[in-house]
């Protein structure tokens, strides 16, 4: 699958790894766009919409297996040999699912505020019942959509976020194939260990990097190390981006 991406060279002349940028679930390769800007000063970075998000083609098939064959047939459409990946959350999960498809093709990895575990838990139907109820609606205009969904969703930050992917009176993202697949996104198969330092990043308030979860991260990821942003919960980066900077840029120094 040819993943819709926006691609930007370094300001600075560099040797640096150029930086893949993952988004998750129900976003949008403009979600990390506060790392991107930072880390284009002296790294050329490529932000990707996801399939079934933004505007990347659309499939039935909606696992972590064929998303990393996506970021895969990425690296190779932009001749990129290794690539430093970067994934929020189900972004995350891709780009750990990514070094059991193509391990030598991956330079160094950061999970922000997601482990490679099955989650047996579905944290999202609100969100899906706010996104069908706009749809129902038969609303065109942000506002009238925000309006409906702050009906269902508490937090007006992730009201924001998914207005975002509101444009012309219709969402961007592929919400029969996410509610049928959501399963797969919040599972997970083990994957053979990647053993490479790999940097975690959770936040200090949100429930998706536990301690309950460390077996399991060391098991495939040996070399792993967590960087934990106190105050922040699972938007980590755009709460508190200059501490996830700050972590991101220790570990590619290293």
């Amino acid at each position: 699958m040819k993943l819709n991406v926006r691609a930007q060279s370094a300001q600075n002349l560099h040797n640096n790894s150029p930086i893949v940028l993952v988004h998750g679930l129900f976003g949008s390769l403009d979600n990390l766009g506060i790392l991107a800007r930072d880390l284009v000063a002296d790294h050329d970075i490529i932000q990707v919409d996801m399939r079934n998000h933004g505007l990347s083609p659309r499939s039935e098939e909606m696992n972590y297996p064929a998303m990393a064959q996506d970021l895969l047939d990425t690296l190779d459409e932009h001749n990129i040999e290794t690539a430093t990946l970067i994934g929020h959350s189900m972004g995350g999960k891709a780009v750990m699912a990514l070094t059991a498809l193509a391990p030598d093709r991956i330079d160094k990895l950061v999970a922000i505020d997601i482990a490679p575990v099955d989650y047996h838990v579905r944290r999202h139907d609100e969100i899906f019942a706010a996104i069908n109820a706009v749809t129902n609606a038969g609303v065109a205009t942000r506002q009238q959509a925000a309006t409906i969904m702050r009906e269902f969703l508490k937090e007006e930050g992730v009201v924001q976020f998914l207005l975002k992917s509101f444009v012309d009176g219709a969402w961007r993202f592929n919400v029969p194939v996410l509610w049928e697949q959501y399963p797969h996104i919040v599972g997970w198969e083990t994957i053979p260990a990647w053993d490479h330092p790999a940097l975690f990043i959770p936040g200090g308030n949100s429930p998706y990097v536990t301690e309950a979860y460390r077996d399991s991260l060391l098991a495939q990821f040996p070399q792993a190390k967590a960087h934990v942003i106190a105050g922040a919960g699972h938007w980590v980066h755009a709460e508190k981006p200059d501490a996830v900077l700050r972590a991101i840029r220790r570990y590619l120094a290293e």
